[in-house]
């Protein structure tokens, strides 16, 4: 359903957009072109970032970071998909899509992913793929209010990756 590709600078003006989608912006925070080259298009060497495609028009982007220190190697993944393609099976596609990568190409046996406790529509794509709920973790991260937000970590294994 989805094809994922690298990010490149072009991508910047639709995935501000996403990014700004009232229905992404509360999970993610704010970007300013900065924050966007930085993290998004242009990321730090351990980050690759990926357009998610669909029908030849970008849906999102998707995210993986690696721990390559190798007797706690795993890789974690974030997503920002925009609200005209939420509820369609995209997200969880291009997760798959991406963990299988993950699996197969960089050899890792594990994924994480954390998103914050009550963001349910998001917990709910990735449990249909095979996360499961490891623990709550307090005060996890300052939202876009101010206020310090408790994240869920799941993860996966690689035999439990779910069609």
């Amino acid at each position: 359903m989805v094809a994922l590709r690298p990010v490149n600078p072009e991508d910047a003006a639709v995935l501000a957009d996403i990014l700004a989608d009232p229905t992404v912006a509360p999970w993610w925070g704010s970007f300013d072109d900065e924050k966007l080259r930085r993290d998004v298009i242009e990321p730090p060497s351990e980050i690759a970032s990926f357009v998610i495609e669909v029908e030849g028009s970008v849906a999102g982007f998707i995210q993986y970071s690696e721990e390559n220190e190798p007797d706690y190697r795993h890789a974690g993944i974030d997503i920002a998909l925009g609200s005209p393609w939420q509820g369609r099976g995209i997200g969880p596609d291009a997760i798959r899509a991406l963990a299988r990568h993950l699996f197969e190409e960089r050899g890792h046996h594990r994924l994480t992913i954390d998103p914050a406790t009550a963001n349910d529509r998001a917990i709910r794509a990735y449990e249909r793929v095979g996360f499961r709920r490891v623990g709550v973790m307090r005060a996890y991260e300052r939202g876009p209010d101010g206020v310090w937000h408790d994240g869920l970590l799941m993860d996966l294994l690689r035999g439990e990756l779910r069609p």
